[in-house]
């Protein structure tokens, strides 16, 4: 029911064996001058066919009727039947009945003897259900925008990867190539010069050529990390120890099995969460020691990377602009997994991913990256 009814009577099923109790209700109805139509039922089967079938706005219903009761007539509703307002009117329930039906779902209760109120409860009753369906109407959608954005997100993790690939392959085969032949150039100068001066210019190009040569194979590692074709393991290893060379903190990796093989796009996501990890704790962490331990335990693969820095406050880690934390649990989502970040000022921060490994959750994830 998308609103209250304004134009169009109200359609009331009152499920009532008493037929003088159903005209004490269409007079009381009639002298609050609701516009309605109204049907009176008494059994369970024929209560339920209508209900179900969208028949009716609104349901009254009396608590005892010969056979069941206003409960069993509530639970014969299906998930359709059960949007409809059910109010229970009724002389023969006690208060803890009345409220432990509402407590099932039953909107709400009304005494026979206090007929005078029983539009207001009805307008009220509407009023609440068309709120619910509001919410329930807003939920969905944001359920639905939600998995759009998630797939869109999977979207652009694959696009940047495959660009990142293009990007280390044309530094590989272009400047990586001109560099080498450069460097094989400025070799057989050198052979064939016995000046000292242009031998002094020619080390000096010839070093820089190297660290050119060093920065171009960082930064192809980076866009496209081919070690990971070595196991997932060697690739976090080489993170480790590079980033342990860099910023002299001490970095241990332990892990329980060497042989680590998950699939492709659930090892770039392991990959790139422990180098983003360990880029924000050389950043923000101030720490001497940092922990990395990765399992296939339980068919589950869990990355964890730890610190003893000077941890993230609540404030920080959920400030709009924290987009590296946001931006690891959505790579994390695309493989049907998620990221868990524990953290409390002046005792660190502990991130750990979490992949299921089984065979049906991964279906289809390696088409995402070819």
């Amino acid at each position: 029911m998308d609103s209250i009814p304004s134009a169009s009577p109200l359609r009331i099923l009152h499920l009532e064996d008493s037929l003088p109790d159903h005209h004490l209700v269409r007079r009381a109805l009639d002298k609050a001058s609701l516009a309605y139509t109204i049907r009176r039922v008494e059994s369970l089967e024929t209560f339920a066919d209508i209900a179900n079938t969208g028949g009716c706005d609104i349901v009254l219903a009396d608590y005892r009727l010969p056979g069941f009761t206003a409960v069993e007539a509530w639970s014969a509703l299906t998930p359709i039947g059960r949007r409809t307002p059910f109010i229970l009117l009724s002389g023969a329930i006690g208060e803890a009945a009345a409220v432990s039906a509402i407590h099932l779902g039953i909107s709400d209760y009304l005494h026979k003897d206090d007929l005078d109120r029983l539009s207001r409860v009805i307008l009220r009753a509407l009023e609440v259900q068309q709120a619910r369906d509001a919410k329930a109407k807003a939920d969905k959608e944001l359920a639905a925008s939600e998995k759009r954005l998630a797939e869109f997100a999977g979207y652009l993790q694959t696009a940047i990867e495959r660009e990142r690939a293009a990007i280390a392959r044309e530094i590989h085969d272009d400047i990586g190539g001109s560099l080498a032949a450069a460097k094989l150039d400025l070799a057989w100068i050198a052979r064939h010069s016995s000046d000292t001066t242009t031998h002094s210019h020619i080390q000096a190009a010839t070093d820089m050529l190297q660290h050119a040569l060093g920065a171009s194979q960082r930064i192809m590692m980076s866009l496209r990390p081919s070690i990971l074709d070595q196991g997932l393991v060697a690739a976090v290893q080489w993170l480790a120890t590079s980033f342990e060379k860099r910023t002299g903190i001490k970095t241990i990796l332990r892990t329980s099995n060497e042989q680590l093989h998950p699939p492709k796009p659930i090892q770039l996501t392991a990959y790139r969460t422990a180098q983003e990890a360990l880029t924000n704790i050389s950043k923000y962490a101030q720490c001497s020691m940092v922990h990395i331990d990765l399992s296939d335990a339980e068919d589950f693969l869990t990355l964890e990377i730890s610190d003893n820095g000077i941890g993230i406050s609540q404030e920080a880690l959920h400030k709009p602009t924290a987009f590296g934390i946001r931006g690891l649990q959505e790579r994390a989502k695309t493989v049907g997994g998620w990221l868990d970040v524990s953290t409390r000022p002046g005792t660190g921060t502990s991130l750990v991913l979490s992949v299921p490994l089984a065979e049906t959750t991964q279906e289809g994830l390696e088409e995402q990256f070819k």
